[in-house]
């Protein structure tokens, strides 16, 4: 009888005991209705007690204060906040990038706005009405060269436009310092034959087309990485979390809710690991994206050194103007060595003195380079000072895609050591932590990652960041080796086209050139819709380079 009393005293007090021990589960759910209010969701979704979370889908299955309604809203909510911190570090990187891009866009184009002001203002001054005569050559000149810099060699070819800019300037001296005769279209072309060999302007076209190229290659190339910078980094941070990220994102980021423990925080190493395999595919991009960062560094040396956009472009007006005195101190020469090659010309049908070459010739004289009086810098500061900046800017995105975890796993929101959250309890999280990438993931405790299926968007990008590599490498050497084409391309445009129908009719590229230039001036362009301006089409372009070319070899012929 005894014994049984015992037994049922001690069977009493265990389930006193037990009873006291559940309570807490049972009565905690106060706190967590506040939360999840504060979380913008209803709070009579939450139980008034824990309940049994047998029903759970995600969480620990033990007494909760939630419902699977509120696991799902939940779910739902770590997935927002997943992505938010992703969201804000991308936002800062793509308007950091964004800036820049706008910052060395501005200003190189108001450079060229600024040199073509300055060649202007200075030829006005010394060379007056000549000079305003012939002002469509250089208008047409800087055209070309912002064109190029806009679209680049798919619609301007810079070496064959530095050639017929010298080619045209030679006719047109040609001309003024022999004013006393008469030239023939034929003649003109012979004129243009022997450029090379003349070498009427001395070494400046030679120098300034090394050093534009170069800097044009250089300036323009750099600009499109900083552009592209952004778009990669909106279309990566914009792939969707799997099914199985968002899963692991609840566990962590919510579970403690449902426990009752809203003030427990994750573990970092848990979060980690979380991470890791929610971000395996961006991680991937990182190699390439390093790659690409150092080619845009190695350029941006080259823009400070010898591809310096600025000091090819700001005293451009002194080196045709030294390339102009060069023909005009060397023309009695250059006309003799015309005349011995093409033949003697005619004299003029209005010459009647030597005092009509004196009036009307070419007696000009240009003023040589004062720094004094050079334009104001273009985007009110340098192009050392914005380079400057950009590295440092460049060299602190490096690494950013395999940094993403710990930069996110930072913070309040997270701690470390034995009173973290581990995904089931308040716990030391005793997983090993994976490594970076897709590859890495096989065996992530939190995250299921299926390896073998790489995001395409991700790897479309790493695809374009290789290709712009690879681009930037090219022009660290002088070279452009892009092939895109800008919305004003224009077919016969890169003088293949122009050479072959110059090979057909058996005349030169320049006279091609001069007339597709002619078309363009007179303005035979069809209109666009809306206002604006098109091309005209391959076959309007055709004919009229054919009727040209046909007009030239008769003339030749005669």
């Amino acid at each position: 009888m005894k014994t049984m009393l015992l037994f049922s005293t001690v069977y009493t007090f265990a389930v006193l005991f037990v009873s006291t021990k559940a309570e807490p589960k049972s009565t905690s759910c106060n706190e967590v209705r506040a939360a999840y209010r504060s979380k913008g969701f209803n709070s009579n979704d939450v139980p008034n007690k824990g309940i049994h979370g047998t029903h759970l889908k995600v969480c620990p299955q033990e007494y909760s204060c939630c419902t699977l309604e509120m696991e799902e809203k939940l779910s739902q909510q770590s997935h927002s906040d997943l992505k938010a911190p992703v969201s804000q570090l991308s936002t800062n990187l793509q308007s950091t990038f964004k800036q820049r891009h706008s910052h060395f866009d501005q200003f190189f184009r108001e450079l060229l706005d600024n040199a073509e002001r300055s060649l202007n203002d200075m030829f006005v001054r010394t060379y007056g009405k000549m000079y305003v005569q012939n002002a469509e050559l250089f208008k047409h000149f800087f055209q070309e060269l912002k064109r190029y810099y806009v679209s680049g060699s798919g619609v301007v070819n810079l070496d064959s436009m530095l050639s017929d800019f010298w080619e045209d300037l030679l006719e047109r001296m040609f001309r003024l310092v022999n004013v006393q005769y008469e030239f023939s279209d034929a003649y003109m072309e012979c004129v243009s034959r022997h450029t090379e060999q003349l070498k009427p302007f001395g070494d400046v076209p030679r120098k300034l087309r090394l050093q534009l190229t170069r800097a044009f290659v250089a300036a323009r190339t750099f600009t499109r990485g900083l552009a592209l910078m952004p778009e990669v980094v909106n279309k990566v941070s914009m792939v969707n979390a799997s099914p199985s990220c968002v899963r692991a994102a609840m566990k962590m980021m919510y579970c403690p809710y449902c426990s009752g423990q809203i003030a427990l925080k994750p573990c970092q190493n848990f979060c980690l690991n979380v991470m890791r395999g929610c971000l395996a595919n961006q991680a991937d991009l990182d190699t390439e994206w390093n790659n690409f960062l150092d080619a845009m560094l190695s350029l941006a040396e080259r823009l400070e050194g010898p591809f310096n956009f600025e000091s090819v472009m700001d005293p451009i007006d002194v080196k045709i103007s030294e390339a102009i005195m060069n023909m005009q101190e060397n023309s009695m020469q250059v006309s003799q060595k015309v005349f011995q090659g093409c033949g003697q010309p005619q004299p003029g049908k209005g010459f009647r003195s030597r005092r009509s070459v004196k009036e009307t010739g070419f007696t000009g004289r240009f003023r040589p380079y004062s720094p004094d009086a050079r334009p104001t810098t273009a985007a009110g500061t340098s192009l050392d000072r914005l380079t400057t900046d950009v590295k440092k800017k460049l060299k602190h995105a490096k690494k950013f895609w395999s940094t993403l975890p710990e930069t996110v796993c930072v913070g309040e929101r997270i701690t470390s050591g034995d009173d973290c959250w581990n995904g089931t309890a308040k716990s030391r999280y005793e997983s090993v932590v994976m490594g970076n990438g897709l590859a890495n993931q096989v065996s992530n405790p939190d995250v299921e990652v299926d390896i073998t299926k790489p995001d395409l968007v991700i790897r479309s990008q790493i695809a374009v960041l290789k290709e712009m590599t690879s681009w930037l490498k090219a022009a660290h050497s002088g070279n452009d080796i892009s092939s895109d084409q800008g919305e004003d391309v224009q077919l016969i445009q890169d003088g293949t086209s122009m050479r072959a129908v110059a090979g057909r009719f058996a005349v030169s590229v320049s006279v091609v050139s001069r007339a597709w230039r002619r078309y363009q001036e007179t303005g035979q362009y069809i209109r666009r819709r809306g206002g604006g301006r098109r091309r005209a089409t391959t076959q309007q372009q055709d004919r009229y380079l054919h009727l040209c070319a046909r007009r030239s070899r008769r003339s030749t012929a005669k």
